[in-house]
C-alpha cells in the first residue's frame, strides 16, 4: 500500500494527558508521547508549493493535540488507534499511518512503554 507514497513524520510529540488504570492515572494528567507517520502521494504539493496540494500535518497535529488533552482512554491500544483514525480522518491524500504512543512513566526502571501500530485508508475508513 505505501509503494509509491511519501513518509510524513510527526515526531516527539509530547501532551499531557489522563491515560490509564490506576487511580492515581484517572486523576492526574501524565507525559505521553506520540510519534505518527502517514504515507501519502506529496509530489502535486512538490510542484505547486501550495499549502492547499499539501497534507496539513500541522491541522493533523492540533486534533491529535486536542483529542490528547480532553479525552482520558483506560488504555494505550485504546488511544493508539483513535490517533490513526484522526490522522486519516483529516486528509484524504493521506493513505496509511503508523502511530506509536509511550508512557514514559508506565514502568518502573524502564524509560517507557508503548505500543505502535500500522492502519490503512480502507481498513479504517473503508474503501470508497
Amino acid at each position: 500500500m505505501t509503494t509509491n507514497l511519501d513518509k510524513i513524520e510527526i515526531k516527539e510529540l509530547m501532551i499531557r494527558g489522563i491515560l490509564g488504570i490506576n487511580p492515581d492515572e484517572r486523576r492526574n494528567r501524565q507525559d505521553i508521547l506520540v510519534n505518527v507517520t502517514m504515507w501519502a502521494d506529496t509530489r502535486r504539493a512538490a510542484v505547486s508549493d501550495a499549502i492547499e496540494d499539501a497534507v496539513n500535518y500541522k491541522t493533523i497535529t492540533k486534533a491529535i493535540l486536542a483529542h490528547v488533552e480532553g479525552g482520558a482512554p483506560m488504555l494505550v491500544e485504546r488511544l493508539v488507534a483513535e490517533i490513526a483514525r484522526i490522522a486519516l480522518e483529516n486528509d484524504p491524500r493521506v493513505q496509511a499511518v503508523q502511530v506509536s504512543v509511550e508512557k514514559p512513566t508506565a514502568l518502573r526502571f524502564a524509560r517507557s512503554v508503548g505500543i505502535t501500530i500500522y492502519r490503512t485508508r480502507d481498513e479504517i475508513l473503508g474503501a470508497g
